[in-house]
């Protein structure tokens, strides 16, 4: 049997935000597979559609650059909130985006890269780990760019232009007005980074992802009692829900929550005088998908002194 821990139990809880020994009870059903964990508690209805939104366990900053029709966004970790805080290292993390910008999403391409004022993008990640005495790496870089149309942009808790928590790109197709394409993609990326989509559409979506919710579906449909042949329209009519909750163009419009992301793009092209298409976005939070150790600082001290 396995040995399930509290930290074990805790992660399971803030993903699903049941009860904790509901959370405790499932860990022991799937021998502490906490992915499996999830589903468990979603077929007994114990827990909502899981958004896996990584914790964000690092600190440092994530950063956009924009030239024409074309952005990229960022992320520069660091061990504490603390150097986000210092000037030089956001004058780094800028910089790094503009080069990023003229390089792609390869990072070993950007670190390999000139830095403006001297040397590569690593030798200067180097000078300034020396100089302010934290570790620091370049994680990743996401570059959006379309034929014509804009780019939007939005940075979410900014602490400087263009350097915050959450970098969103959203990319549009168009051949309309640039200061009407700008405010709308700035908007959507706004609602971007307040719900995290899964896709742009149901296409873009990781199939595995749907059988995935397919399956949960099913089972839970299973248990509550409804008979084989009900439980596929179930599942049809679930998918249809959640494709409504987990793709930007469906999303209610965090704006307007009368109208579509699609509609309300849509209802700006008369402004524009023009179609406008959303081709892509990113979005990137700080840290996400990253974790790092947690310490109880209390247990260190009481360790260290050999009190019990």
């Amino acid at each position: 049997m396995a040995n399930i821990t509290a930290a074990m139990v805790k992660e399971l809880r803030e993903k699903t935000g049941a009860g904790m020994m509901d959370c405790k009870n499932a860990l022991g059903e799937v021998a502490g597979d906490i992915e499996a964990a999830v589903d468990w508690l979603r077929k007994k209805g114990l827990a909502k559609a899981a958004k896996k939104a990584g914790r964000t366990a690092a600190e440092g900053l994530v950063a956009v650059a924009t030239d024409g029709t074309k952005a990229v966004a960022v992320e520069v970790n660091s061990e504490t909130d603390f150097v986000a805080r210092n000037p030089e290292f956001q004058e780094m993390v800028s910089n790094i985006a503009k080069v990023a910008l003229g390089v792609g999403d390869d990072v070993e391409a950007i670190l390999a890269a000139a830095y403006p004022g001297g040397g590569t993008v690593s030798e200067k990640i180097q000078a300034t780990v020396g100089k302010i005495g934290e570790n620091m790496t370049l994680r990743r870089a996401k570059p959006l760019a379309v034929s014509s149309g804009s780019v939007g942009t939005y940075v979410h808790a900014p602490v400087a232009p263009n350097l915050g928590k959450i970098a969103v790109l959203v990319a549009l197709e168009s051949e309309g007005k640039a200061e009407a394409l700008a405010g709308v993609g700035k908007q959507v990326a706004m609602h971007v980074a307040a719900t995290n989509p899964a896709g742009l559409d149901a296409a873009s979506i990781d199939p595995a992802v749907v059988e995935r919710e397919k399956a949960v579906l099913a089972d839970k449909a299973r248990e509550g009692g409804k008979p084989e042949a009900v439980i596929e329209k179930i599942v049809e009519s679930g998918i249809k829900t959640f494709y409504k909750e987990a793709t930007l163009l469906e999303q209610p419009f965090v704006h307007d929550t009368s109208k579509t992301v699609a509609q309300a793009v849509k209802a700006v092209e008369a402004e524009a005088g023009a179609p406008i298409k959303i081709v892509g976005f990113v979005r990137l939070a700080l840290g996400e998908g990253v974790e790092k150790e947690e310490s109880d600082f209390a247990a260190e001290v009481a360790a260290a002194s050999g009190v019990k």
